[in-house]
């Protein structure tokens, strides 16, 4: 019974498999839920710091910010928020497959791309593909804080107010649902109108105070930082739910494995008990 005890072995050794992947299956749907209660908490804040500044796209404020101001496009930013850890199905190779459409499409239209990541994950691979890379934050955990990240942020701003680039985007994962999550990806700058029936038609404007310079210079900034955030704790969840249903499959189809090998197992006890009995036969009647 030599293939039966390694039969036995390789079952031990998937069973040992699946319960790993069950225990996985369970943290990250535990974890699922924190991380989605907090990107619902974030996302109205976001919502409304978006239609702040679609209002004042669409108004003729006395003072034009250069972060709202269109130019020539010859070289765009973006930035790429993936995970710190694998485990998690095709989130972050679908995530990547798209920036790297994107960025072929830019390229063949003569425009350069520079690059930040968010998340282990994209670092590695946007180095592996020789990317311009000009910031990385990772290991920022499944609580993620605002501080975390304002370093790439300054480094993309910095970019473009300094005329290194002409357009910054930030690529992240969208939480549609559980079961579906898809890569999505937003122009940050310049802040471009967009169609909103909440914006009202015509000559208009918000009174600025103190001014209109010092009111823009740091709302500006903030819905920088509260998209990017936003796009984070975006990712956190996606990321969560993807690894739950990625583990809950692997369990299934560990015990699909093993009921197999089961089967091959009593097949091959079955043959070896039916040789042994007719050998005993052959035996008896030879004797």
């Amino acid at each position: 019974m030599a293939v039966g005890k390694e039969i036995r072995t390789k079952i031990a050794s998937i069973k040992n498999t699946q319960k790993i992947t069950r225990a996985m299956e369970m943290v990250a749907a535990s974890k699922m839920r924190k991380t989605k209660d907090r990107m619902q908490a974030s996302r109205p804040y976001s919502k409304r710091i978006c239609q702040i500044i679609n209002h004042l796209a669409h108004a003729n404020p006395e003072y034009k910010h250069p972060l709202m101001i269109e130019r020539e496009t010859k070289r765009i930013g973006i930035i790429v928020i993936s995970s710190d850890r694998g485990l998690c199905g095709g989130l972050n190779a679908n995530l990547f497959r798209k920036v790297l459409i994107e960025i072929q499409q830019w390229k063949n239209s003569g425009i350069e791309v520079d690059v930040c990541t968010i998340g282990s994950k994209a670092a590695v691979f946007f180095s592996m593909i020789r990317a311009n890379l000009l910031g990385q934050v990772s290991k920022l955990g499944d609580t993620p804080h605002q501080q975390d990240i304002l370093g790439v942020i300054k480094i993309m701003l910095d970019a473009f107010s300094n005329g290194e680039i002409d357009r910054l985007y930030v690529i992240n994962n969208e939480f549609v649902n559980t079961m579906t999550q898809k890569p999505l990806i937003q122009q940050l700058l310049p802040v471009v109108a967009e169609n909103d029936p909440t914006a009202r038609n015509g000559q208009w404007d918000y009174l600025y105070e103190p001014g209109a310079k010092e009111v823009l210079d740091q709302l500006l900034k903030r819905y920088i930082e509260s998209m990017v955030y936003q796009g984070l704790v975006e990712n956190n969840a996606c990321e969560q739910a993807a690894r739950m249903v990625a583990m809950k499959s692997a369990s299934d189809n560990a015990g699909n494995i093993i009921k197999e090998l089961q089967l091959i197992y009593n097949k091959a006890r079955q043959a070896a008990i039916t040789q042994e009995i007719s050998e005993i036969v052959a035996g008896a009647a030879a004797v």
